[in-house]
C-alpha cells in the first residue's frame, strides 16, 4: 500500500476512490472497502481511500471532548490490512474546509487523486458546511468524467452501524455491541511504563500502558478481560482502567494490565491490547489483602471465560 500524507501529492495512475474519516474502520466501512477493491479489480483502477486528519470536528469546532475509536496510526494499520492500493491521509485544516463542493471535486478528487470512479456511502456529504450530497456528486461526475457508486448502510440486527454508536457502546461497557459493529476486537496502542509497583507486591505485576494520543477513546472505568500478542504469541490478561482508590486519593487515571503466564520485562515496549469482556467496575477496598482477594476472583473469572469462550 502506498501511504501519502502530503497535500501537494498528485496520483499519476487513474484511481477508484472512497472518502471518509473511517473512524473505527467498522463493518459499514469494511463493506464500502470490499466493494471498492472488487470494483478496482474490474476496472484496473487503483483502489484508493481519501481520509482526513485531524478529524474535522477537532479543527472546526475545536472539540477536545471528541474521542476517536482509532488513533491515526491505528486507522492506517487497519486500512492497510484491508488490501487497498493507496491511502491518502489529507491534512484537514480550515482552508480545506472552505472549499466549495465543486472546488473540492476539481482540486482534490480530479486534480490530486485522478479519480475515475467514486464509491461512496449513502449518507456522504461534502463541500463547505457539508452542503452537497451524492446527487450533486453525480452531477459533478458527469462534468469531470467520473462515475459514482452508492453503497447502502451496513445493518446488524436491524440497526445501522456507525462510529457514534460504537463510541457510545465502549463508554457504556457494552463491548459485545462495540466489537460486533467493529468486526474485530477494540484495541488500544501504547507504551509500557513504570508504575507504583503495587501489583508486584500483590503478585499481580502489571504493565502500565501510556497512550500518547489524547484524542484516543478509552473505554469506561473498570476491569476487563483482554489479550495482546507478545513476541508473536497470544497472551490473555486482565486490565484495569481507573484511579486506584484503594491505593490513595486523587490518583490520575491509569491503564494497567496483568498478563497471565508470562514473566517478561515489557518496559518501553509498544504493545496493542485487545478488549474482550467487561468484568466489573472499580472498587475501593479496605486493605491490600482485600484487593488481592478480588484480583484472585477476577483472574479465576477470566480463566473460566478463556476456557469456555476463547479457547483456540
Amino acid at each position: 500500500m502506498q501511504l501519502v500524507k502530503s497535500a501537494e501529492y498528485k496520483f499519476k495512475e487513474p484511481t477508484i476512490v472512497t472518502i471518509g474519516t473511517f473512524d473505527g474502520v467498522h463493518l459499514g466501512h469494511q463493506k464500502i472497502i470490499e466493494h471498492l477493491i472488487a470494483a478496482a479489480h474490474t476496472t484496473n483502477f487503483n483502489a484508493t481511500i481519501l481520509t482526513f486528519f485531524p478529524h474535522p470536528r477537532m479543527v472546526l469546532q475545536q472539540d477536545s471532548d471528541l474521542k476517536l475509536i482509532n488513533t491515526i496510526e491505528e486507522r492506517i494499520q487497519l486500512l492497510e490490512k484491508a488490501g487497498i492500493d493507496n491511502l491518502f491521509v489529507y491534512p484537514f485544516d480550515k482552508d480545506f474546509s472552505r472549499l466549495s463542493a465543486e472546488e473540492y471535486v476539481e482540486k482534490i478528487l480530479v486534480e490530486k487523486i485522478n479519480a475515475k470512479s467514486v464509491v461512496i456511502g449513502y449518507d456522504h456529504r461534502f463541500g463547505r458546511n457539508r452542503t452537497a450530497n451524492i446527487d450533486q456528486l453525480r452531477i459533478f461526475g458527469e462534468t469531470y468524467g467520473f462515475d459514482v457508486d452508492e453503497i447502502t448502510a451496513e445493518v446488524v440486527d436491524d440497526v445501522s452501524v456507525s462510529s457514534t454508536k460504537i463510541r457510545k457502546a465502549l463508554l457504556e461497557k457494552d463491548l459485545e455491541t462495540a466489537n460486533t459493529y467493529l468486526g474485530y476486537d477494540f484495541f488500544i496502542t501504547g507504551t509500557v511504563t513504570h508504575g507504583r509497583g503495587i501489583g508486584k507486591q500483590l503478585h499481580y505485576p502489571t504493565a502500565n500502558i501510556h497512550i500518547a494520543e489524547t484524542y484516543k477513546l478509552i473505554p469506561a472505568i473498570g476491569v476487563y478481560l483482554v489479550y495482546s500478542y507478545i513476541d508473536g504469541k497470544k497472551v490473555f490478561g486482565m486490565l484495569s482502567i481507573g484511579h486506584n482508590p484503594t491505593i490513595g486519593a486523587n490518583i490520575p487515571k491509569t491503564i494497567e494490565v496483568n498478563f497471565f503466564g508470562i514473566d517478561k520485562d515489557l518496559y518501553t515496549k509498544k504493545i496493542q491490547v485487545h478488549f474482550l469482556e467487561y468484568l466489573r467496575g472499580e472498587e475501593k477496598f479496605g486493605s491490600l489483602e482485600a484487593l488481592k482477594e478480588q484480583l484472585d476472583a477476577d483472574k479465576k473469572q477470566c480463566l473460566s471465560l478463556i476456557a469456555h469462550k476463547y479457547a483456540e
